[in-house]
């Protein structure tokens, strides 16, 4: 073979080669892409396909309901429409319908449904983020059946109505900041609705058909359908009557102290279960978004202050400074204590909220006198270390578990951080923060003879079957039980309560013939830019139990920067949580020791007896009326000459007083009873005082913490008072 014929064969067979690996690439690539096509991207064009020929429809399921522990519906869902817009059917009728556009369609669904045409048209246009035609949208939510049957009477193919559910809250604001509400969509944004959406929601159904390529239904084909399952019910442990006995009473003692907001609950402590739970103002969630309102605004409406918010307790946590000192046997009825106004700890000057002094006192006094310098010298004698231990042992700085969201945690200062004026200042109720349910959880452990439990809002959950009988598909499991004290220092406790009540500084609270226990507390706001605490701003919160001996049920009552004129727990708190006892007694049927008269008058309210004398009868008898006063007149003049019992005095709303007359304005009877003024601000005093015709004067600042001429004594009119003053922080 020559050199040329060699030299083309070996030309030929590198062509070859070069056609073969050009081939064989060629088929590797199409292989390749087969494989992307059919395996990778095949649930992609499957669902493309799918699509095209077949049309699906959501079915929300409608929502379970939540109910009281009577079972008493609070929230239900009922039966409304949806309108959703199937954009690709749509564009292909308006091809097929040469007189027909997407203008002319907004135009029918703006006047069927409301909605602004401009908003029609931007969602019949609606394009996704890279710019390409979307190929749904829903055009609104929760219609009525008017609305929908307008829309189906257009027969727009591509516009779909199906079935949905609408929230309904069946007593407006009640309970709002407990049950919360839903989002646009049915799910649970806030409240119960959130905590339990998971069980609310049910299982959302659908139906598929198929389509012609004019997004016609076929005749012949089988539709799918996919029924929704409905939501469970939430059933609480709310009772739907004492909810309303305490959002009454929370609302009347925030108009009455002119608060910035007031809450209230009430719980069984031997199981945790929350009876009610209120706070004022509050918000209708059927209507929770107000345009008017920016979004901070809206979420501070529909904050649950009783779980949310954590706050200085002041002295209601001395319940929990002397249990701990009881328990590690620091302290004993023997034990004096001598309280000269203040103590002096690290060369500062700690001063007790009477700044005159106590006095020389027992255990028992400190407590029923909330003492601060006797319990700042518990506090010394506990040490950090004993003292944040039993702080711990309680539950403060941890969530108690409660199953409503966004609870706070509070603050408890590490027990290498605190010194000595710490400790003070901390054993009566300051430096720490805790929330309202955090301190109802400890207070029950002392009701519950030491036993803590954990508190907790849902009762069970149930669903139906198709006979329409209850499914429990799931109970409040208590979890085990945990001793918090032993019981005989929670016995000795409770009695020592009962005399804050009977004898002490809740006064305001107590009712004859029912054995309660508690403990008032007023607490200055601390500043939040640091830097002490804020002037005028208080919280006032009373806690107690009742019966003493065997606590049946708890109440927390806490007011929120009340009217600073005003604002001593033992005068605002107590008599709300006095009105809440007597409200629950009545409706529980707790029974009592005394006759219902008796209980019946020691629920009314204390009036001090205006001076009326000079006055003409008919003026006289208006100054009587509006201090709720009856009597009994008789008719010799037109002045008032005197009256009995004498002013000053102090009886009861509804007492009936008895006038006497005469022709002139003149009288000779210048006595005057001298009333209580502790307590009063300065104003109220003074107020009070230049009505009865006697004059005052003042020491100090804050509240009426001392007059030199007790209540009850008679003097002459024109007499001068004098009062000191004190910055009450009990």
């Amino acid at each position: 073979m020559g050199k040329k014929q060699f030299r083309d064969l070996i030309t030929t067979k590198y062509k070859l080669v070069i056609v073969l690996i050009i081939l064989f690439s060629f088929v590797i690539l199409l292989t390749y892409r087969l494989f992307y096509v059919m395996v990778i991207l095949s649930p992609k064009y499957k669902k493309m396909a799918i699509d095209q020929w077949t049309s699906e429809v959501k079915i929300s399921a409608k929502r379970g309901r939540i109910l009281d522990r009577n079972e008493k519906e609070l929230a239900v869902s009922g039966n409304v429409y949806r309108i959703d817009l199937d954009l690709i059917t749509i564009r292909n009728y308006i091809a097929a319908n040469k007189s027909l556009s997407l203008d002319i369609i907004a135009n029918k669904l703006s006047l069927d449904t409301g909605m602004k045409k401009e908003d029609v048209s931007k969602l019949l246009n609606y394009r996704l983020k890279d710019g390409n035609l979307a190929g749904s949208s829903s055009l609104c939510r929760r219609v009525d059946k008017d609305v929908a049957d307008k829309v189906n009477g257009e027969k727009i193919k591509g516009v779909i109505v199906s079935p949905d559910t609408k929230r309904y809250y069946l007593n407006d604001n009640f309970l709002s900041q407990v049950i919360g509400h839903t989002n646009s969509d049915g799910k649970g944004l806030t409240g119960i609705e959130l905590q339990y959406d998971s069980y609310l929601s049910g299982t959302p159904g659908k139906r598929m058909s198929e389509i012609d390529k004019n997004s016609d239904n076929l005749y012949y084909t089988v539709s799918e359908y996919n029924k929704p399952i409905p939501g469970d019910d939430v059933v609480l442990t709310i009772d739907e009557i004492i909810q309303d006995l305490a959002e009454k009473n929370a609302q009347q003692a925030l108009v009455d102290n002119k608060a910035k907001a007031v809450s209230i609950i009430v719980m069984n402590p031997k199981n945790g279960e929350i009876l009610a739970m209120a706070n004022k103002p509050d918000y209708n969630p059927n209507e929770p978004f107000d345009k008017t309102k920016s979004f901070a605004e809206l979420q501070g409406e529909w904050r649950n202050r009783a779980v949310n918010d954590a706050f200085e307790p002041g002295s209601i946590f001395k319940v929990i400074t002397a249990a701990a000192s009881l328990e590690e046997k620091v302290v004993s009825d023997k034990d004096k204590f001598v309280c000269n106004g203040s103590i002096t700890i690290a060369n500062k000057v700690i001063h007790c909220w009477k700044r005159t002094g106590h006095g020389t006192e027992n255990f028992v006094d400190i407590l029923k006198n909330s003492c601060n310098v006797g319990f700042a010298t518990l506090g010394q004698r506990l040490g950090a270390s004993n003292l944040n231990k039993w702080i711990q042992k309680f539950g403060f700085g941890q969530k108690t578990g409660i199953d409503l969201p966004g609870e706070a945690k509070g603050i408890v200062k590490p027990t290498a951080k605190i010194g000595p004026i710490d400790l003070a200042t901390i054993a009566f109720g300051q430096a720490n923060t805790a929330s309202m349910i955090q301190y109802l959880k400890a207070f029950n452990a002392v009701a519950n003879n030491g036993i803590e439990t954990t508190p907790h809002i849902m009762k069970k959950i149930v669903s139906f079957d198709g006979n329409n009988n209850e499914i429990v598909q799931k109970a409040y499991s208590q979890p085990k039980e945990v001793a918090v004290i032993s019981q005989s220092v929670d016995k000795e406790l409770r009695a020592d309560l009962e005399k804050v009540i009977s004898e002490g500084g809740g006064k305001k609270a107590y009712i004859e013939g029912y054995h309660i226990a508690g403990k008032t507390g007023t607490a200055q706001k601390p500043n939040p830019k640091g830097g002490g605490y804020e002037a005028g701003k208080y919280i006032a919160s009373f806690a107690g139990m009742a019966p003493a001996n065997n606590p049946q049920i708890t109440i927390m009552v806490s007011i929120d920067e009340p009217d600073p004129s005003n604002y001593y727990a033992g005068q605002i708190a107590a008599p709300v949580a006095k009105q809440m006892f007597y409200d629950v007694f009545n409706y529980l049927n707790i029974n009592t020791n005394v006759v219902s008269n008796e209980v019946t008058e020691s629920m009314l309210k204390d009036v001090t007896v205006p001076n009326v004398r000079g006055m003409k009868k008919e003026d006289a008898f208006k100054v009587l009326k509006e201090n709720n006063l009856t009597f009994n007149v008789d008719e010799n003049g037109d002045y008032i000459s005197n009256i009995v019992p004498m002013p000053g005095a102090t009886v009861k709303e509804g007492t009936k007083v008895v006038l006497y007359t005469g022709n002139s304005p003149n009288y000779n009877n210048n006595d005057i009873e001298v009333p209580d003024l502790t307590g009063l601000s300065k104003e109220k005093a003074e107020e009070k005082l230049n009505g009865l015709g006697l004059k005052c004067k003042f020491n100090g600042t804050g509240m009426v913490s001392e007059q030199n001429i007790s209540c009850g004594t008679k003097v002459n009119k024109g007499t001068v008072v004098t009062m000191d003053l004190d910055v009450v922080g009990d």
